[in-house]
C-alpha cells in the first residue's frame, strides 16, 4: 500500500499558535489555573486544526485528545468520558435514521411529489426543493447530506431538462436560482430544529455546561416564527434579486411524473421509513413533558429500523458520517467542558461581564450575536465555531444579565444563519458552491444582503417572538 497523503504544512499554524498560549501561562491570570490555561493552548490549537485540516477533522481531535493525555493535563479516563455524551450518540442515531431516508428512496420520492404539487413554476419550485429540505431536516442532523445528498441531485436533473448548464451561460436559466435557494433554504432548516446540523446539538451540550437546558421542543417552538418567516420570504427575495430566465416550469410537473412512474408505488421500506420518522417527530416533541430523552427516541427509533430490516448492522458500520462525528465531537465536546470545569470559561466570563458592567444587557447580547456571525468569515467549519465561540459567549452574556435561555438560543440559531457569509461557509456551501452555477462574486453579495436579512429576524423579531411565549 501506499502511505496516505498528509498536508503537513497545514500543521504548522496550529503548532505554533498551541506552543505561543502553552508558554505563555507565566502572564496567566492568577485565578486561571495551569491546567485550565493548558486545556485552552490544546484546545485552540485542535479548533485551528479543524480550520487548516491537514488531517480530517476526527483526525486533528483525536490528536489534541491523545496531546491532552500524553503531557498530564487530564487522565484518560476523563478524556474519554465524552464519548459517554448522549448528545454525541443522539447525532450518531440521527444519522443512521437519514441513511433510512436515501436507503429506501423515500427521500427522492419526497423531492419527486413535492416537484409535482408545487413546480408549474420556477418560484413554486424553489419553495417545494425546499419544503423537501424542511420535512427531512428534523431527522437529518447532516445538512450536506439534505442539501447534496438527496435535494441537489433532483436540482440537477431539472437544469438539465431546462437547458440549464453549470459550465456556460445558461446556468442563469434556472441552475443558478433553484442552488442559491435551496442553499438559503438549508440554512433556515438547520437553525429551525435541534436535529437539523450537529453545530446545534454542540450548541445545546455547551448550554448544558452552563447550566442552560433546552429541549427540542423548546428550540423548536423558538425558532418557528423566525424560521418560517425566512422560509417564506428568502427564495421571494432571491427571485427578485438573483431572477431565473425561465419563470415557468411546466414541463418540471411531467418529469416528476415521469419519475415516480419509474419508482412504482411506495414499497414496504419505505412506509416503515415515513411511519418511524413520524413517531420519532411526535416522541421529540413530547420528550420534555413525557420524561423521554430525546437521544433515547433516536436510539428507539433506530432499533424499530433494524428489526424492520430497514436497516442493517452493515448500514450502521458502513455510515462513516455518524462514526466520524462521534469521533470528532465527543472529543471538542470534552474539550470545551474542561475549559468550564477548570474555571477558564467563567473567568473569561466574569472579566468581561466585569468591563461590561453598566452596560444594557439587550446591547451586550446584541453586539455578541452580530460580532458571533461575522466572525465566520474566519471559519470553514459551523462545528469548529461553535465549538471554539459559543460557550464563551454564552457565558459572557449571561454574567451581562441577558437570559440566559434567550441567549442560548440566539446564539445557537446564529450558529446555523452565519453560514450566509462565505462559499466555504459549510459543507452545503462547499457542495452547492462547487457545482458551479453560482459565480462567486454573486454568492458573497446576495449573501452579505441576506445575512443582514436573518440578523433583523432571527435576532428582532425572535426575541420579540421568545418574549410572548414566555422564554424570557
Amino acid at each position: 500500500m501506499e502511505l496516505n497523503k498528509i498536508e503537513y504544512k497545514k500543521f504548522i499554524w496550529p503548532i505554533i499558535i498551541g506552543l505561543i498560549i502553552w508558554f505563555c501561562s507565566p502572564f496567566k491570570p492568577a485565578s486561571v489555573s495551569m491546567a485550565a490555561w493548558h486545556i485552552l493552548a490544546i484546545f485552540v490549537a485542535t479548533i485551528i486544526g479543524c480550520i487548516t485540516q491537514p488531517l480530517p477533522i476526527a483526525g486533528v481531535a483525536l490528536i489534541g485528545l491523545t496531546i491532552t493525555v500524553l503531557l498530564g493535563v487530564v487522565p484518560l479516563d476523563t478524556a474519554v468520558e465524552g464519548f459517554g455524551n448522549g448528545t454525541v450518540w443522539m447525532i450518531a442515531m440521527a444519522y443512521f435514521m437519514s441513511r433510512g431516508f436515501i436507503n429506501t428512496g423515500l427521500g427522492h420520492r419526497v423531492a419527486l411529489i413535492f416537484v409535482r404539487l408545487f413546480g408549474k413554476r420556477t418560484l413554486g419550485l424553489a419553495y417545494s426543493l425546499i419544503g423537501v429540505d424542511l420535512v427531512t431536516s428534523p431527522a437529518t442532523p447532516s445538512n450536506t447530506a439534505r442539501a447534496g445528498g438527496i435535494v441537489y441531485p433532483i436540482i440537477q436533473s431539472l437544469a438539465e431538462t431546462f437547458g440549464s448548464n453549470a459550465k456556460d451561460d445558461s446556468r442563469s436559466k434556472i441552475g443558478s436560482f433553484l442552488v442559491f435557494a435551496e442553499f438559503h433554504g438549508d440554512i433556515i432548516t438547520s437553525a429551525m430544529f435541534m436535529t437539523a446540523m450537529a453545530p446545534n446539538l454542540v450548541a445545546v451540550t455547551l448550554a448544558k455546561s452552563l447550566h442552560v437546558q433546552i429541549s427540542w421542543f423548546s428550540w423548536f417552538l423558538a425558532a418557528i416564527v423566525p424560521g418560517l418567516i425566512c422560509l417564506i420570504v428568502v427564495p421571494y427575495l432571491i427571485y427578485k434579486m438573483y431572477p431565473p430566465e425561465v419563470k415557468d416550469t411546466p414541463n418540471a410537473k411531467e418529469w416528476a411524473d415521469g419519475q415516480l412512474e419509474k419508482m412504482g408505488k411506495m414499497s414496504r421500506p419505505e412506509k416503515i421509513m415515513a411511519v418511524v420518522f413520524v413517531l420519532a417527530l411526535i416522541l421529540w416533541m413530547l420528550s420534555s413533558f413525557i420524561g423521554l430523552e430525546a437521544a433515547t427516541v433516536a436510539f428507539l427509533a433506530v432499533s424499530i429500523l433494524l428489526v424492520c430490516g430497514v436497516l442493517s448492522v452493515n448500514d450502521i458500520l458502513h455510515e462513516t458520517g455518524a462514526w466520524n462525528t462521534l469521533v470528532w465531537f465527543s472529543i471538542l465536546i470534552f474539550m470545551a467542558n474542561e475549559l468550564n470545569t477548570l474555571g477558564f470559561i467563567p473567568w473569561l466570563s466574569g472579566a468581561i461581564g466585569g468591563a461590561l458592567h453598566g452596560v444594557s444587557w439587550g446591547i451586550v447580547l446584541l453586539i455578541l450575536v452580530v460580532f458571533y456571525f461575522y466572525s465566520h468569515y474566519l471559519f470553514a467549519s459551523g462545528t469548529a465555531h461553535v465549538s471554539a465561540m459559543y460557550g464563551a459567549l454564552l457565558g459572557v452574556a449571561i454574567s451581562a444579565g441577558a437570559p440566559a435561555t434567550l441567549s442560548a438560543l440566539l446564539l445557537g440559531f446564529t450558529g446555523s444563519i452565519f453560514a450566509s457569509t462565505t462559499h466555504f461557509a459549510n459543507g452545503p456551501a462547499s457542495v452547492l458552491f462547487g457545482s458551479g452555477y453560482v459565480p462567486q462574486s454573486d454568492w458573497w453579495k446576495y449573501n452579505f444582503i441576506l445575512g443582514l436579512f436573518y440578523l433583523v429576524v432571527f435576532g428582532g423579531i425572535g426575541t420579540l417572538w421568545m418574549k410572548v411565549i414566555g422564554i424570557w
